[in-house]
C-alpha cells in the first residue's frame, strides 16, 4: 500500500468518525457566502473557513475556482503557490515541493518521458484526482460556495482533519515560537 493509500483511508476513517453521512450531505450541499465578486476579482484569492473545511477560492483568467486549501501530498499552504498553465491547463503549483493540481478537476500533474521513443520528449500526465475541488457561483455580483460531497476520500482530505489541526498545525506553531 502506498502512502496516499495511507493518507486516504486516514482521511476516509477520520471524516467518518467526525460528521454522520447526514450532517456530510447537509454540510456539502449548503451554499456559503464568501463574498462580493468584486471584492474576490480584485484580491484574486481568498481563504475560508467553510462548513469545517479550509478552501481556498481563487479569481483566474475571468473564472472563479474553489479548492482545499493545503497540498494533498503533504500539507503545503495552496495560498502562496503560483498560478500556471500546464499542457493548457490551469494548475495551481504547491509552493513547498512545485506538485502541480489543476484548478478545474483537482488532478495531479507531472511530466514523463518514454525513454523507448526517440528523441525524448516529456509529456503532461495525470495521477488522477487528488485535491477536492467544490463548486462557485455567482449571483447578483455575491459569490457562493457549494462543497464538493462526492463519496470516498481524496487525498487532500486528510489536510481537512481534527487530527491534522490538532497535532501538526500546533506542532509547527511551537517551532516557529
Amino acid at each position: 500500500m502506498s502512502s496516499s493509500d495511507d493518507v486516504s483511508k486516514s482521511a476516509e476513517k477520520v471524516w467518518g468518525e467526525n460528521m454522520s453521512s447526514d450532517e456530510e450531505v447537509a454540510a456539502a450541499s449548503r451554499p456559503y457566502f464568501i463574498g462580493k465578486k468584486e471584492n474576490i476579482i480584485q484580491a484574486r484569492r481568498v481563504l475560508k473557513s467553510v462548513g469545517g473545511r479550509d478552501v481556498l477560492v481563487m479569481y483566474h483568467q475571468g473564472d472563479f475556482y474553489a479548492i482545499d486549501a493545503r497540498c494533498y501530498h503533504s500539507g503545503g499552504p495552496l495560498q502562496e503557490g503560483d498560478i500556471e498553465d500546464f499542457d493548457g491547463r490551469p494548475c495551481i503549483v504547491c509552493p513547498w515541493h512545485k506538485y502541480k493540481i489543476t484548478l478545474d478537476e483537482g488532478e495531479g500533474l507531472y511530466q514523463a518521458v518514454d525513454p523507448s521513443v526517440k528523441p525524448l520528449k516529456p509529456t503532461w500526465c495525470s495521477k488522477g484526482i487528488k485535491q477536492r475541488i467544490h463548486t462557485v457561483t455567482e449571483s447578483n455580483g455575491d459569490v457562493f460556495l457549494t462543497l464538493n460531497n462526492s463519496p470516498g476520500a481524496i487525498d487532500s482530505d486528510y489536510y481537512q482533519t481534527e487530527k491534522y489541526r490538532d497535532t501538526i498545525l500546533k506542532e509547527g506553531r511551537k517551532k516557529t515560537n
